[in-house]
């Protein structure tokens, strides 16, 4: 597969949703996929770190994978890969290959005693699609394990390396990410309250946490990067900016489930050692999601 054939558009990073006692809620994430799809996303992202994929088990993922694919149907399915050996990442990859995953969205190892060279890098991905051989997306977001463009370059020796979903260092990063692959790869937008700039600079897509939760608006913005409305795109990119200040911070998928309430949406809650919110973000997330128009 190559850049021509990667998935293009609005790759939506689904939640987990875990009840009281921390088992994952099926019926809940289903529901989830399915409104995600009807409200205009291209495909679903299971298992990112939006869907705190670190915690969930090699089973667990697979299931996910498998409800997605049975609501998206042909619709991609990329699911995520996160983990800190080579060895139980090629487990959790057969898993979600098996499971029926288009894609593999897969982290860098992030354990910062093991993060490897650029020859470590190499030796992971290319043990892992060697071994799997399905469509990979490095998701460049681990900052002691960069994926810099000039090692990106490198790992595109790999055939199944179709992608980067440029999360670490904003849209300077992904606009660096992009000219420097330029045809070989595609190049997925993840500064999430900077979305349409991410388009306008030449983003194959996104696979981005905002896309869950405001899917409607993101979908316009893509829409309006297609066909050159500017002025619309930024100003739904404004609209979305100020509230993604609130979003953003640490106890990320916390925040994310606690928003989403608030629009109407409950995702249950997030596995330990994550805990609820504060009241006072929860205020401010009350605040900022009230501007919504």
């Amino acid at each position: 597969m190559s850049r021509t054939d990667a998935p293009r558009g609005m790759i939506a990073p689904a939640l987990t949703p875990f009840d009281a006692g921390g088992a994952v809620d099926y019926d809940c994430f289903r529901r989830q996929v399915a409104d995600l799809l009807d409200r205009g996303m291209h495909g679903i992202s299971p298992g990112g770190s939006t869907g705190e994929g670190a915690v969930l088990d090699d089973d667990e993922l697979a299931t996910l994978v498998r409800i997605a694919r049975e609501e998206a149907a042909d619709r991609p399915v990329v699911a995520g890969v996160i983990r800190t050996s080579t060895k139980s990442a090629v487990r959790t990859a057969l898993a979600a290959r098996d499971a029926g995953a288009s894609a593999l969205m897969i982290t860098p190892t992030f354990y910062n005693v093991l993060v490897p060279d650029a020859a470590g890098n190499k030796d992971f991905y290319g043990t892992i699609a060697e071994q799997v051989d399905l469509p990979i997306i490095i998701y460049n977001v681990v900052p002691q394990n960069e994926i810099t463009p000039e090692v990106f370059l490198d790992l595109l020796e790999i055939p199944q390396i179709i992608g980067v979903k440029q999360s670490v260092g904003g849209v300077m990063a992904m606009y660096d990410m992009r000219i420097t692959a330029g045809d070989r790869a595609a190049v997925y937008g993840a500064t999430d309250e900077m979305m349409y700039s991410c388009l306008a600079l030449g983003a194959d897509g996104a696979i981005s946490a905002v896309l869950s939760l405001f899917p409607e608006q993101c979908r316009e913005i893509w829409d309006c990067a297609q066909n050159g409305r500017t002025d619309r795109g930024l100003q739904l990119q404004r609209q979305l900016f100020t509230i993604w200040k609130s979003v953003r911070g640490p106890q990320f998928p916390a925040r994310m489930k606690a928003a989403a309430a608030l629009l109407g949406h409950d995702l249950g809650s997030c596995r330990s050692p994550s805990s609820p919110v504060p009241a006072d973000v929860r205020a401010d997330l009350k605040a900022a999601v009230s501007t919504l128009t």
